[in-house]
């Protein structure tokens, strides 16, 4: 299965987003999905995950302003961003993970800049 992401941009601090991840194909059988980011000169971080049974967890940094959620209908997973930072500039990816297998999709930027 090969993952899709999309949504990234220019924003202003303050201003949301709302990135996607849409898989090839079922993602109903992933134990779990999320997103990681990756600023110039920085480690990739997670960013949080949903699992299966759709709970979900965030790195501090963003709790309370963003919200991943999935659509096993559509095969997409979301990252919705709110209250946007410039410290969340970064190339942000997505993953899942089934039956202890790693997949990662290409990345979309995300710049938050006035």
């Amino acid at each position: 299965v090969q993952l899709q992401a999309s949504g990234g941009g220019l924003v202003q601090p303050g201003g949301s987003l709302r990135l996607s991840c849409v898989a090839s194909g079922s993602i109903f059988s992933f134990n779990a999905m999320g997103w990681y980011r990756q600023a110039p000169g920085n480690q990739r971080e997670l960013v949080g995950r949903i699992m299966s049974g759709a709970s979900t967890l965030y790195v501090d940094s963003v709790k309370g302003r963003f919200t991943i959620s999935r659509d096993n209908a559509k095969n997409t997973m979301y990252l919705q961003m709110n209250s946007l930072k410039p410290e969340d500039t970064a190339v942000y990816y997505c993953y899942s993970v089934e039956n202890g297998s790693v997949n990662w999709g290409q990345g979309t930027q995300v710049t938050v800049s006035s």
